[in-house]
């Protein structure tokens, strides 16, 4: 999964799931407009906690991840979290290239 909202030159042929784990995020710098970060990294598994980072919006999942989930939109942080506690989400910091572009005002720096 890639939000459609972000500039990126992560390396997408690198980009795995372990066998064991349920989820893998890519975790970015904190950017100025997300400081406070979403998550944090410890020995390869993402915590709620911790030096925070944020989510870049680039995951891969396994169906089973998603048990239980009701049809239609929800959101994602509580299944994230869940994954977290029972300790199958994976993780990496990428240091690379990273924009959040999720406002018109980000858009047109950008395109400067």
């Amino acid at each position: 999964m890639v939000n459609g909202d972000v500039l990126t030159d992560y390396p997408f042929g690198r980009l795995h799931l372990d066998e064991s784990l349920r989820a893998h995020l890519v975790l970015v710098p904190n950017p100025p407009q997300h400081s406070l970060g979403d998550f944090g990294l410890r020995d390869g598994l993402v915590i709620d906690g911790g030096e925070r980072l944020t989510f870049s919006g680039i995951a891969v999942y396994r169906p089973e991840f998603f048990a239980g989930c009701p049809g239609g939109a929800f959101p994602l942080k509580p299944l994230l979290l869940r994954a977290m506690a029972a300790g199958v989400c994976g993780g990496e910091l990428y240091p690379g290239l990273w924009q959040d572009v999720g406002t018109a005002e980000r858009l047109a720096a950008l395109n400067e």
